[in-house]
Order: C-alpha cells, then sequence, then structure tokens
C-alpha cells in the first residue's frame, strides 16, 4: 500500500473502532481500544517515516462545492508531531487497561471513554496532516471534544465538571480566534489552503495574522495567561489521559504555532523577541506555581506550562535567527524547540503515570497525607524519580540534551551586535537557569514527601505495586529517554532533518561543533553509567549476608514511650519546602490562610486550626475580575430560563411570528 492508502486506511480503522468498542462486551473494551490505537498507529508511522526521510506525501481530498479540494500534507513538520502522538497514545492506552479496572462497574461510562479515546488520537492525526482551513478547524473541534469527555469521565464529581466547562469555554475562545484567522486569509486571498497563508504574509504585515493565530494556538498549548484551563483539567482526567494530554495535546498548540512561524515572511525580530519574553515568563510561572502546589497532579500540571514555556523559548529563538539573518540560530532554536516536544512528551507522560499509580493505590493526590511509598511501590518510585531527574535537565536523561542544546543557542545569540538582543539572551539564559534551579526544588518536595519517610496517615489499603500492563508502559518510555541521552546526536540529526526540509541550513561550522559537543555528551553519560552499574553491584554483594536491624531515628533524648515515636507529624511536609520560596514571591504565588493569628497578651494559647492554600494569580487577579461583571449581568436574565414548558412554548411562537412579519415586510 502507498503511504495515502495507508492514512485513508488509518481513518476507515478510526471510524470503525469508534463504533465497534461501544458493542464490544466490557470486558474486552480496554484491550480492544489498545489494540485499534496500535492499529492507527502502526498505519500512520510509516508515512511519516517516509516524511521525515525526505519524501513528503502531498495529495487532494475529495472536493468541496465552495471551497475547492481538501490537501492532505505529510511533511518533516507534520510527520515529527504524529510519531510523538502515535508513540504516547500507544503508552497510554496501555496503561489504562490496569488504571480504568478500578471503575469496572460503570459499563456504559467506560463504553464512551474508550470510544473518545480512540476518536481523540485520531483527530490530533488529522490535526498535523489537513492544511485546509475548514477542514483543520473541524478536526481541531473533534479533538478538543472528545478530550473534553475524556477529562469529564468522573462527571458526578462537582470540581470534575467545573474543570471541564472551564476546558470548553477557553477551546471554543481559542476556535473563534482560529477561525476569524482563516476566514481573514479567506477573504484577502481567496482560499483556505495553508497555502495562502503564505501568501498573505508575503504581502501583508505579519505580526497582526501571527497574533490571532497564537491565540487560538496559545490557549491549547498554555501559554501565560491563556493557561488556567490546564492546571484544573490534567488533575480531574483519569492519568492515563493526564499523560496523553500533558504529553501531546498542548503540543497541538505549539504545532499550530511552528506551522505559522515557518510561513512568516517579515516581523521575525519583532515576533521572535516577543515570544522569547512571553515564554521566559511562562516558564518562571509554571514552575514557581508547581513548587508550591501539594496537589502532586496540579503540581504536574503546572510543569507542563513551565515546559512549554521553554519550547516557547526555543521558538522565539529561531524567529530571531530568521530576524538577523543569522541561519545557525534559527536552526538550533526550531531543533531545540522539537527535541524538547519529544521529551517534555516522554517524561511529562512518564510522571503522570507513576503519578496515577500512587492516586490509584492511595486515592488522595495530597502529597501531605503520604510517605513512605518507596518501600511498597519500589518500580513506581523508581520511575518518577527517572521522570524527576529528566524534568530537570539532570544527564544521563533525556531533558539535559533539549535544554543543554537551548542554552547553547542562547550563547550563540549573544555574539550579535545588538545590545538590545545581547541582553536579551543573557536574561534568557539567566531565566533558563532559575527554572531548572526551582525545577529541581519541586520535585526534591515531591519525590522526598511522597516516598520517602513514613506514612503521614493510615491508607484505605495497604498499597502495593500497580499490575504489570500498568508498569510496562513506563518501563518502555524510561528506555526511550535513556536512548535520547545516551545517543543525542541520533536524536539530534533527525530534528536538524526536519530544519533542513523545512528550508533552514543545516551544515554551518557553528552546528558540525555542536553534533560533535553532543555526540561527547553522548559518550560521558555512557561512561558515567558503565561505572555506576560496579557500584551497585559490588555494594549489594557485600551487603548481602550482612545483617540488617529496623529501629528509629535518634530523637534528640526525648524518646516518648507511651507512644510511637518519632511522630509522623515531624516529618518535613511540602509546605516546608516551598515557604521560603513562596513568600519570597508572594506577589506571585499568593497564599490564602484561614488562621487567627496568637496575640502576644495571649499567655496560654487555645487550640487553633490552620488551612491554606495558593491561588493562580492570572485566574484570581484577571479572569475572575473580567468575567464577574459578565456574570453578574447575565444574572438578570435568568427569568428567561425559568423550566416552565408554557413559557417556551411562548418563546417558539413569538419567534415564528417575528419571522413572519419580517417576511411580510420585507426585512429578511
Amino acid at each position: 500500500m502507498d503511504d495515502l492508502s495507508l492514512l485513508l486506511s488509518s481513518v476507515l480503522v478510526a471510524a470503525a473502532g469508534v463504533f465497534i468498542l461501544l458493542l464490544l462486551p466490557s470486558k474486552t473494551r480496554a484491550a480492544a481500544n489498545f489494540l485499534f490505537v496500535l492499529l492507527i498507529a502502526s498505519l500512520t508511522s510509516v508515512p511519516a517515516l517516509h516524511a521525515l526521510s525526505g519524501s513528503p506525501l502531498d495529495a487532494k481530498l475529495l472536493g468541496t462545492p465552495f471551497f475547492g479540494e481538501i490537501p492532505l500534507r505529510m511533511d518533516a513538520l507534520s510527520a515529527w508531531f504524529v510519531l510523538i502522538i502515535n508513540f504516547t497514545c500507544v503508552n497510554g492506552a496501555l496503561y489504562g487497561i490496569g488504571y480504568m479496572k478500578t471503575y469496572r462497574e460503570q459499563k456504559s461510562n467506560l463504553a464512551l471513554h474508550w470510544s473518545m479515546f480512540l476518536l481523540f488520537q485520531a483527530s490530533m492525526l488529522w490535526v498535523c496532516m489537513l492544511q485546509h482551513g475548514l477542514a483543520f478547524l473541524i478536526a481541531w473541534e473533534l479533538m478538543s471534544l472528545s478530550s473534553l469527555l475524556l477529562v469529564m469521565f468522573e462527571h458526578q464529581k462537582k470540581e470534575t465538571l467545573k474543570a471541564g466547562m472551564n476546558y470548553m469555554v477557553q477551546m471554543h475562545v481559542g476556535v473563534v480566534l482560529l477561525t476569524a484567522a482563516f476566514i481573514w486569509v479567506y477573504v484577502s486571498k481567496g482560499s483556505f489552503d495553508f497555502g495562502a497563508i503564505g501568501s498573505f504574509f508575503k504581502e501583508n504585515t505579519n505580526a497582526w495574522l501571527f497574533l490571532l493565530f497564537f491565540g487560538g494556538f496559545g490557549i491549547k498549548a498554555g501559554f501565560i495567561p491563556l493557561h488556567s484551563w490546564l492546571p484544573h483539567a490534567h488533575p480531574a482526567a483519569p492519568s492515563h489521559v493526564s499523560g496523553v494530554m500533558s504529553g501531546v495535546i498542548v503540543k497541538m498548540g505549539i504545532y499550530g504555532i511552528l506551522r505559522v512561524a515557518l510561513m512568516l515572511e517579515n516581523d521575525w525580530l519583532r515576533i521572535g523577541a516577543s515570544l522569547l519574553v512571553l515564554s521566559v515568563a511562562t516558564g518562571l510561572y509554571g514552575i514557581l506555581n508547581a513548587a508550591m502546589r501539594r496537589d502532586f497532579k496540579m503540581m504536574l500540571a503546572y510543569c507542563t506550562i513551565e515546559n512549554i514555556g521553554i519550547i516557547g523559548a526555543g521558538t522565539g529563538l529561531f524567529l530571531i535567527g530568521k530576524g538577523t539573518d543569522n541561519p545557525t540560530l534559527s536552526t538550533i532554536g526550531l531543533a531545540a524547540a522539537l527535541l524538547h516536544t519529544l521529551n517534555h512528551s516522554l517524561y511529562k507522560s512518564l510522571l503522570f503515570f507513576s503519578a496515577g499509580s500512587v492516586y490509584q493505590q492511595t486515592h488522595t493526590r495530597d502529597m501531605e497525607k503520604l510517605g513512605g511509598l518507596i518501600r511498597k511501590m519500589p518500580q513506581t518510585a523508581f520511575f518518577f524519580l527517572m521522570g524527576a531527574l529528566a524534568i530537570g535537565g539532570l544527564p544521563p536523561l533525556n531533558g539535559f540534551v533539549s535544554e543543554f542544546l537551548l542554552y547553547f543557542g542562547f550563547l550563540a545569540g549573544l555574539k550579535t551586535s545588538s545590545f538590545y538582543l545581547s541582553t536579551l539572551m543573557m536574561l534568557s539564559l539567566a531565566g533558563l537557569a532559575v527554572i531548572g534551579g526551582i525545577s529541581l526544588l519541586a520535585f526534591t518536595k515531591s519525590f522526598g514527601v511522597i516516598f520517602l519517610g513514613n506514612p503521614r496517615q493510615p491508607f484505605p489499603h495497604e498499597p502495593t505495586e500497580v499490575p504489570l500492563v500498568m508498569r510496562l508502559p513506563q518501563f518502555l518510555i524510561v528506555a526511550v529517554m535513556l536512548s535520547v541521552g545516551l545517543f543525542p546526536q541520533f536524536y539530534l540529526d533527525l530534528a536538524m532533518n526536519v530544519a533542513g526540509l523545512s528550508g533552514l541550513a543545516t551544515e554551518a561550522p557553528a552546528l558540525v561543533s555542536l553534533k560533535s559537543a553532543m555526540a561527547n555528551a553522548g559518550r560521558y553519560s555512557m561512561v558515567f553509567l558503565v561505572l555506576l552499574l560496579p557500584v551497585f553491584f559490588i555494594r549489594n554483594v557485600n551487603m548481602v549476608n550482612r545483617p540488617s536491624a529496623i529501629t528509629t531515628t535518634w530523637g534528640c533524648g526525648y524518646p516518648d514511650s507511651h507512644r510511637d515515636f518519632p511522630n509522623s507529624r515531624m516529618q518535613y511536609t511540602g509546605k516546608s519546602f516551598s515557604k521560603t520560596l513562596g513568600k519570597l514571591l508572594g506577589f506571585l504565588v499568593g497564599e490564602k490562610k484561614q488562621y487567627e493569628e496568637i496575640s502576644p497578651t495571649e499567655i496560654f494559647p487555645k487550640e487553633r486550626s490552620y488551612v491554606s492554600h495558593y491561588a493562580d494569580f492570572f485566574e484570581k487577579s484577571v479572569i475572575e475580575k473580567l468575567t464577574k461583571p459578565l456574570l453578574k449581568g447575565m444574572n438578570y436574565f435568568e427569568f428567561i430560563q425559568n423550566g416552565r414548558i408554557q413559557y417556551y412554548v411562548l418563546y417558539g411562537v413569538f419567534f415564528i411570528l417575528l419571522l413572519f412579519l419580517g417576511t411580510v415586510l420585507n426585512w429578511i
């Protein structure tokens, strides 16, 4: 079969699978969904590999009477995202087989869930391949609606409904912006083909149309201040859905931004500098909020915002390179954005999967109620630790590779003759370093509080390691992460190939030296692992026959014989890790407290309770202030929706009369 036949076959498989999953017996749906996901991934990955190797697909689907033929294109950029989508969705479907067993009594709910998961994967693939404005928007809307139903699986919970409605409203705001952008191009050029966007850019100022596209795609990606759906939707969704959403659905926003950025013809410097500033601010804001949160899934959601900022910084470098006629900087920026897109999809899905394993066994997302899980769930602790090291940018894991590339790009940008740009590069480099430091703090806190120490409270049942079907995809992800860290030159070559096929230079001397440096980094990482393994082997051999004793830690001379000691409440909490940082940056991560302070005259203080939480600055200070007057105004029209059928019939009669009068008087 040729590439076009494979892609069309994947559409038929997806359409058939959505309906078949609704009819299958409940016990077989999860496994059948995995097989359908795997089949679609296989059918679409072959054309993607061909496109990455320099054989893109450019075909036309059946045309519409008014808007012409619909182009279906698989170029190198589309192929990069298609492969990421497929790998992440296959792992998510496999993990979900075990994760969703706890919901096996909800048979009809599960039928809809698995059907929507399949549609979710297929619609993301169509988004990457359809290059007709209207067809693209239909695929985009299918992607948003299917993911909405996945997020709202536990719709009986009030917070899940709220998160779903928030997500739906913001996604449709994004669709409105994208629709306006495509209509603007159509009115100007008479075509919905993506090629018309490039033609528009050649003849007009680029900044305003790019801003409109960026607003629509940026909401999906999660740039500040368009991010507020993300910290609510990710925690509300089942963990295999959270992993896929964080791993790939936010990347659809990145795909759209990169697709439009590659077509720009002017205003590169202005757009690139603005995007770089916004991206560094997004990264800082995301990781600061992540460091404060005690809900570990919400913490991971804010880390997604941080990493979107890092990807955006690479995109900004790419545009600045175009604007300063520096092809080396352009290629480094685009390669960094592409590599970090891949890396983030790997370690963030791993982190969400391991967090889901913890939630399944403990039934809480509050890390302050956990502790000591490394003894009960050692493999899950290993997966979370690997993801934490990778997201912190530490070798020999994959996060180091793309962040090293971004540092290299900032240093290359310092050589510009512009004082303004040199200062921007220096501040961005410092911002990236701060992001990395706070990331280490956030994950030291999370891993330490969740997995180390002693349990802080009794669990509903004794936690155990999750089934193999939930651990297998995590092993696969770790293996790919290590391959990126140990053989970075291979993945850099792939990213450079995408840049080259997109029209950028890839053979500059600085890029050759960069590839050499990457190869050396991989060799050093390999040596590190080779030296580390004998150390663990010798340690285990020496410790195997030694007697071990478990006792309490030193009690500072104050053991309490009447109760267990040490008290688990004496351990460090998540808040104790981040309180100093929270106070220092309280204007951004404001803490809301419910606590009555002790007065100086109160010699014997009475018992007090202390409750606190952190609020999102943009959500509380910007979005709520804008929406409250709107909601207040809408309340005046509550009488219209009063629940009385007679009034609704009257509304219909009134509408018919208006149509009749409008026709008689030639108003219509």
